[in-house]
């Protein structure tokens, strides 16, 4: 794989992983505007490991909690604040794992990647749906400590799911679900981002086990490329995120967003 090939698939992974704009349109975007083959699995591997340290790097404190609640967790502890908060991460990922394995086993994750057509229609609409719920949510921005219930959890979960569809944007509907459960900008960023953890482990796991299937050769250096320029783009995409959080909000993602989904729509229906 080109150097400039990898660069790029590692780059935009990383900056949209997080960002509500995509990750997965984007990639698929690419391979149809571009002549570049696809990246294969032992890229996605990489890239997705990548963006996985950068958001336990970047939200370090909040992710050794989760690790110390996930020990407790499995020993029984289901009392303590952190293994309470583990408990609630897992019950957030359970819809979209479910939702995941069928529609991989029924097929339809071919055909949704192939639709250019689907991806204007959800990055529109899941652009206006981004705009409605924080304007519905609270417009205070100070909140630092996220509130967890096993409830909010499972309905953020279920939106959660829909992510799987490209387009929809993991980051970006559930921080859309938070805000209309009533957290806060800050908040509902820092539900998204702890949520992505358990998120992006099972997704390198399913991508690590048709590696390890598909006996695929592994080129140790293009990986760790890979996970450099990938960690590097997502730990820029989320302070980036963070940093404008509280002046521009979320409204150039937004608007980004629609102007895309709306091009990709005239795009493939003139």
């Amino acid at each position: 794989m080109l150097l400039l090939q990898l660069a790029l698939v590692a780059i935009i992974q990383g900056l949209t992983e997080f960002l509500p704009i995509s990750s997965s349109a984007h990639l698929i975007l690419l391979h149809h505007l571009t002549t570049l083959p696809d990246q294969g699995q032992t890229i996605d591997i990489a890239v997705h490991f990548g963006t996985l340290i950068a958001v336990i790097t970047y939200f370090r404190e909040d992710s050794k909690k989760v690790w110390f609640g996930l020990i407790k967790l499995l020993q029984g502890n289901v009392l303590n604040a952190d293994s309470f908060t583990a408990l609630c991460l897992i019950v957030a990922t359970i819809p979209a794992v479910i939702f995941g394995l069928a529609i991989k086993l029924l097929g339809y994750d071919i055909l949704m990647r192939d639709s250019i057509l689907l991806i204007g229609i959800t990055m529109t609409g899941f652009g206006f749906f981004l705009w409605w719920s924080d304007s519905k949510g609270k417009q205070t921005t100070d909140e630092t400590n996220v509130s967890w219930s096993l409830k909010n959890s499972f309905k953020i979960g279920c939106w959660q799911a829909l992510a799987l569809i490209p387009g929809t944007s993991r980051s970006g509907i559930t921080i859309s679900a938070a805000r209309l459960l009533g957290y806060g900008r800050e908040e509902a960023v820092n539900i998204s981002m702890l949520l992505s953890i358990p998120v992006i482990i099972a997704a390198t796991a399913v991508s690590i086990m048709d590696n390890y299937l598909n006996a695929t050769e592994i080129d140790f250096q293009v990986i760790l490329i890979a996970l450099i320029f990938s960690f590097s783009a997502a730990y820029l995409a989320i302070a980036m995120m963070l940093k404008f959080l509280k002046t521009l909000r979320f409204l150039p993602y937004i608007i980004y967003r629609i102007v895309l989904g709306i091009a990709l729509i005239f795009w493939t229906v003139i």
